[in-house]
């Protein structure tokens, strides 16, 4: 079985932001797969996808603190500035972290660690709405 969906999420502010509820809500056929994969894809290219923590805000504060501080607004090398500050920036980390997650499934729902969470990674100030494409293959 395949099935794929587009999942919008609304607007949020510069970090990482925990999904994963709103990526199983968006596939109520995900119940019904045994074994399978389910491919989470980000269609945007400064604002990116990671697995990781998700008990603690303390991490996703952590992260956001650590490519801020990585790759930095003010940077006198960069030539394409003219979305702004945040948009060269954004791309990088993006390319850092990747767009996709390739995910296990198991008897009906994403087959994740005790402590692991899909994260939202956005690095725009201001950016926008994000659309994902879920792709579920399974039996």
């Amino acid at each position: 079985m395949w099935h794929q969906t587009e999942l919008t999420l609304p607007p949020m502010r510069r970090g990482f932001h925990l999904i994963t509820r709103e990526i199983e809500a968006a596939l109520p056929e995900l119940r019904g797969i045994k074994v399978g994969l389910l491919h989470v894809f980000i269609r945007h290219t400064s604002a990116s996808l990671c697995l990781n923590e998700n008990a603690s805000p303390d991490v996703r504060r952590d992260f956001e603190q650590f490519f801020s501080d990585l790759v930095p607004e003010e940077y006198p090398h960069y030539t394409h500035t003219d979305e702004g500050p945040d948009d060269m920036p954004a791309h990088l980390k993006a390319a850092l972290l990747g767009p996709s997650l390739t995910l296990p499934v198991r008897d009906g729902q994403v087959h994740l660690g005790t402590w692991q969470g899909v994260f939202l990674c956005e690095h725009r100030n201001r950016g926008g709405a994000r659309r994902l494409t879920l792709t579920l293959q399974g039996e």
